[in-house]
């Protein structure tokens, strides 16, 4: 049984990529017995597959009517079905809602897509660029006069899809441990991407958001709101918002002129940008660490990937780990009396699948005929 708050809780996750493995991985940190059901002959279980860590592998041939009904019996016992394929492929594969409900009313059945199960776009293909070009986000981001930029795939995938799905199963797991009946929730990547974007929607309407990008306090428009190049090529950034913060900005890096008193006069703010682009490239990224990091300026040095494992406040939180020689995070959040971890390496495609049907009730006899049905 796993450590974490979620122990006890058995999940059964449909295998897919990116923001439906790394929900999985979620619940797996936290203690959850997530079982991946994968389709058998693929391929797969590298240790650089992070969002696998923690769960076990069962590799099941689903058009073969004996496979259907092992998923069917698998997810009797699960409290969370989690899945990620286009709407009516599960339906298709004879495992949709009203199927699994029937066999297991207090299922949580989690559905995760980019558009939603409805909507006239629910049935066609897309990628996160796409779900966050609908909402708003991807217009947002970017420099003045130029085209948006995609925030990696964060804001849509991982954000708006799995942070979304995983919160909106947990509801209604404690829902159905509290009335006996579960229910279906649809996570589709523009409704939560949307849901992230809600100050900025108030923003807009209260008049305080401007629609072109890079022109607005936390789009890189002000001057203390923002990344600069240093003497050295490399980057830091400044999140100096509130007066008393940026009172100690103006101290540290010298901005004594009055003209930095109009810290929100927005028609000033292109011509205190170039100041203070000047003013940081007269020192290298470990000079203005010297100078500023650890103070109330709002700071920090833009590390790449590599870099973030070795700075000391990632080290001593242990927020970046090394497993099998692989640098990731570590569990998050952290709970005080029910410490989640990393709970076990990558499994490959099929490795548990004799070990978890045994674990959950399937007989010697059961398993060898679904091998001799070439099932499994």
């Amino acid at each position: 049984m796993g450590s974490g708050p979620l122990s006890g809780i058995k999940v059964v996750e449909f295998a897919g990529i990116g923001p439906g493995p790394f929900c999985g991985m979620l619940l797996a940190d936290m203690g959850a017995e997530v079982v991946r059901i994968d389709r058998k002959g693929t391929r797969g279980g590298s240790k650089f597959d992070i969002a696998s860590r923690g769960k076990r592998s069962i590799a099941l041939d689903l058009k073969k009517p004996e496979a259907v009904e092992t998923a069917l019996k698998l997810i009797e016992k699960a409290d969370i079905l989690q899945e990620g394929f286009r709407p009516g492929v599960m339906e298709r594969l004879g495992l949709g809602p009203d199927v699994c409900l029937k066999r297991n009313p207090k299922l949580v059945y989690g559905r995760m897509t980019g558009w939603g199960q409805t909507g006239p776009l629910a049935p066609t293909a897309g990628h996160d660029i796409n779900y966050i070009s609908l909402t708003g986000a991807l217009h947002a981001i970017g420099r003045p006069g130029e085209k948006p930029v995609p925030p990696l795939n964060l804001v849509g995938d991982f954000g708006g899809g799995a942070l979304y799905l995983a919160m909106g199963m947990l509801a209604a797991l404690v829902e159905a441990n509290r009335t006996g009946k579960g229910q279906v929730v649809d996570a589709a990547m523009t409704d939560g991407a949307t849901s992230l974007m809600a100050m900025f929607y108030g923003f807009t309407a209260s008049g305080m958001w401007q629609e072109p990008h890079g022109t607005n306090m936390l789009d890189g428009g002000a001057h203390f709101y923002d990344t600069y190049e240093t003497k050295d090529g490399k980057w830091i950034s400044i999140g100096s918002i509130e007066p008393q913060f940026y009172a100690i900005l103006r101290e540290k890096a010298g901005l004594t002129d009055a003209i930095w008193d109009a810290q929100m006069d927005r028609a000033k703010w292109p011509e205190l940008k170039a100041k203070i682009e000047a003013v940081f490239k007269t020192k290298t990224r470990d000079e203005w660490c010297a100078i500023m990091e650890g103070t109330d300026i709002c700071f920090a040095p833009v590390l790449s990937i590599t870099e973030a494992k070795d700075h000391p406040h990632n080290k001593a939180r242990e927020t970046i780990v090394v497993v099998d020689g692989v640098a990731q995070p570590n569990i998050a959040p952290r709970f005080s009396r029910t410490p989640s971890k990393i709970q076990g390496p990558v499994p490959q495609v099929g490795e548990n699948t004799v070990e978890v049907l045994k674990g959950w009730g399937f007989s010697d006899g059961d398993v060898e005929g679904l091998k001799k049905a070439e099932a499994i």
